[in-house]
């Protein structure tokens, strides 16, 4: 795996309680990021238990002027149009004002309408409305969009991609609990096996995998699932699947949404 490599000059992570903290570097619209994710939600549903994770938004546009693209304060009515490649970065990050949690439900609803080719999500008022189907505080939401904070919220993540020397995207860096260790970093995409063994040397121990959540507690934890992600977290036939979820859309407890390309899963909205 000649893309893996340890960090030429330290940068310590945040104050961390579990062993090991992932920074993930993706660009939202790019089509690997989708594969990334679904990577990582089944490490988080298996091994969360000795890591926690920060998604770093890593776009292309690194020259971007963000003044260009920044309002101040509010979008008028007249603006609610317009578009540009950084939106879906920035929004990101104005999610992220409201917690954790909550930027991480925005960002789930924001690629599962790339995933779906649903809506133009490099457009304001398609944002505004992922963020409501998110049940984000809209004024809120509206406000940090356009302010300086999420503008040099962006800058940092462009800044830690260039310090830790990312050239590669989708890229993860680990790092253990003693900060003055070097960070691992892992460049470009592997199958999952690669990082459960990369977790397994950093933490010199065999993995005690977490128990399988349920149906229910899967949905509830993620917005949407492909079937074939279904039967990787489960590790049953693609068929077995199928018959689960076919009978679960008959009792009014899921939905499907398709397109040509992509099959995907998700709790029946009221």
């Amino acid at each position: 795996m000649n893309n893996v490599h340890l960090l030429s000059e330290p940068i310590a992570p945040p104050q961390i309680t579990k062993p090991i903290e992932l920074y993930i570097f993706i660009d939202p619209f790019c089509q690997k990021a989708i594969q990334m994710q679904k990577i990582m939600r089944r490490l988080q549903v298996e091994y969360d238990h000795y890591f926690t994770w920060r998604v770093v938004i890593s776009t292309n546009l690194t020259t971007l002027n963000l003044n260009n693209c920044r309002a101040n304060g509010e979008f008028s009515g007249a603006e609610l149009d317009i578009s540009h490649p950084v939106f879906p970065s920035i929004a990101i990050k104005a999610a992220e004002l409201q917690g954790k949690r909550v930027a991480f439900r925005f960002m789930q609803k924001l690629q599962e309408h790339i995933i779906l080719k649903t809506k133009n999500i490099q457009s304001y008022s398609t944002l505004l409305e992922i963020a409501k189907e998110s049940n984000l505080d809209l004024d809120e939401f509206t406000a940090d969009f356009g302010s300086r904070e999420t503008a040099r919220a962006f800058q940092c993540d462009l800044h830690i991609t260039r310090e830790m020397e990312i050239d590669e995207i989708p890229s993860v860096v680990f790092f253990n609990e003693n900060i003055e260790d070097e960070g691992l970093k892992v460049s470009g995409l592997y199958e999952y096996e690669v990082y459960v063994q990369i977790l397994r040397e950093l933490l010199d121990k065999e993995l005690i995998r977490s128990p399988l959540p349920s149906y229910d507690e899967l949905f509830s934890r993620f917005n949407t699932l492909s079937t074939e992600e279904i039967a990787e977290i489960f590790s049953i036939p693609v068929s077995e699947v199928e018959r689960e979820l076919k009978k679960r859309m008959l009792q009014q407890k899921i939905e499907c949404l398709r397109n040509e390309d992509v099959t995907l899963w998700r709790v029946k909205l009221l």
